[in-house]
């Protein structure tokens, strides 16, 4: 029998909200830097939503910020309804082990591990019991294709094959909300196209939501909307914005990506 698993679509409340949240920092000279402004994000579960804009516009900042790595200067941010933005470290620290996955262009496994344990990491720091940690794993190995290679340590795996496993462990705890930071960046088309598929898949059939940060027009067109940063303030636009006709996932547009191959 299939892993029963948590289905969040029926919950009303957003997977991610930011409200009027503001970011600044200084720089070498004292002066001050808003990074964002008044910021406003919703995100409702079933959503996967691409964030594209130049670097140096505070991209990386709002990943930060939506995933408790960093604190507002204002504004709130709230996860599953609840605001977060005044938790202490201990409490921030819990809601991203048990709420958010995080997915990087980069799979940043531990290498001293299996793939298997790699996935059962997040869970065994969540108290879930080693057996049952397991079987997630194993689940979630064998939706990613990797079901003969759990034993496996990522020096053993192909790119396509940690990038597989990254997202597996990032599902590991059922999270309500995934933040990408260019995903397939690393991978060549073909590898790129079927872990975006699997990836787009794993999160609305666990009724996650996803915000992928991404600098590939192509891809962006593809996701359910596409919000960039204009002076500080989050801003949806269209992909005829970015030169590319809106695409369904399934329908195979070409993506741009790397040299690394599954």
């Amino acid at each position: 029998m299939p892993e029963a698993t948590p289905n969040h679509q029926g919950v009303t409340a957003p997977a991610l909200q930011l409200s009027n949240v503001r970011r600044r920092f200084t720089d070498g000279d004292r002066a001050v830097v808003e990074v964002l402004k008044n910021a406003d994000l919703t995100l409702r579960p079933g959503e996967i939503v691409a964030l594209v804009a130049p670097s140096g516009t505070g991209k990386s900042t709002l990943l930060h910020l939506a995933g408790l790595l960093e604190s507002p200067d204002g504004g709130s941010i709230a996860i599953n309804g609840r605001d977060v933005s005044s938790l202490d470290d201990k409490a921030r620290t819990k809601v991203r082990r048990d709420d958010i996955g995080f997915v990087y262009q980069f799979h940043h496994l531990l290498g001293e591990f299996t793939a298997a344990e790699n996935i059962m990491l997040p869970q065994l720091a969540a108290n879930v019991p080693a057996a049952k940690a397991r079987k997630r794993a194993q689940a979630l190995l064998g939706r990613f294709g990797l079901a003969g290679k759990g034993d496996r340590r990522p020096g053993e795996l192909s790119g396509g094959e940690k990038q597989r496993t990254a997202i597996a462990r990032a599902m590991a705890n059922h999270p309500r909300l995934i933040l990408a930071d260019e995903p397939t960046g690393n991978l060549d088309t073909g590898t790129a196209e079927s872990v975006f598929q699997e990836l787009l898949h794993v999160v609305r059939d666990e009724g996650a939501a996803a915000l992928v940060a991404t600098h590939n027009p192509a891809l962006a067109a593809r996701m359910d909307r596409i919000l960039t940063l204009d002076g500080g303030v989050v801003r949806e636009i269209a992909p005829e914005d970015l030169g590319v006709e809106a695409k369904p996932a399934e329908g195979g547009y070409p993506l741009a990506t790397g040299d690394e191959s599954c």
